[in-house]
């Protein structure tokens, strides 16, 4: 006996045919999709490494300046303190040198006993410093020519000549 023959064979298979031939395409668009889409992705990675990168770049440049500002402020700071060191020696250097000159001068004390007598008048009160030299008095005005003084204000007429010891010979 032969097997019936079924007639919705052909419109099944058509059907079939129909629905797999949409499923391929379907199935290609959604790879193309993917693809495209995968693309897309990679090159936004790629713009935002590319700026991670300019940006970490420019940051980087900052710190740097940022490091360099500091170094430069570091070294004025470390020389401005050695330049510091250096005046005080030279003061107590010459405040030393002017005291012992003077106490070896038995005739300076009467100098400047004279000098402040002749910018006070002569009815000034006049007395020894501690370290050497006079301090004179009259009411509402003092002269002080302590050696301390005298060495301080002579360093101080320098003025700029004392740039000269920080330059390279």
């Amino acid at each position: 006996m032969a097997a019936p023959v079924d007639a919705l064979e052909p419109v099944r298979a058509e059907l079939l045919r129909t629905a797999r031939a949409e499923a391929g395409a379907v199935l290609d668009r959604a790879r193309a999709e993917a693809q495209e889409t995968l693309r897309a992705a990679r090159g936004a990675a790629d713009r935002v490494l590319a700026a991670a990168r300019e940006a970490g770049a420019a940051d980087g440049a900052a710190a740097a300046a940022g490091e360099r500002t500091r170094a430069a402020e570091d070294a004025w700071a470390a020389e401005l303190a050695a330049r510091a060191e250096v005046y005080a020696d030279l003061r107590a250097g010459v405040r030393a040198g002017l005291r012992r000159a003077l106490a070896e001068d038995a005739g300076a004390r009467d100098r400047l006993v004279a000098v402040a007598r002749g910018l006070l008048g002569a009815g000034a009160r006049v007395t020894d410093a501690e370290g050497g030299g006079v301090v004179a008095e009259v009411p509402g005005r003092r002269v002080d020519l302590s050696a301390d003084t005298l060495a301080d204000r002579a360093l101080d007429r320098t003025g700029a000549l004392a740039e000269q010891l920080w330059e390279r010979p």
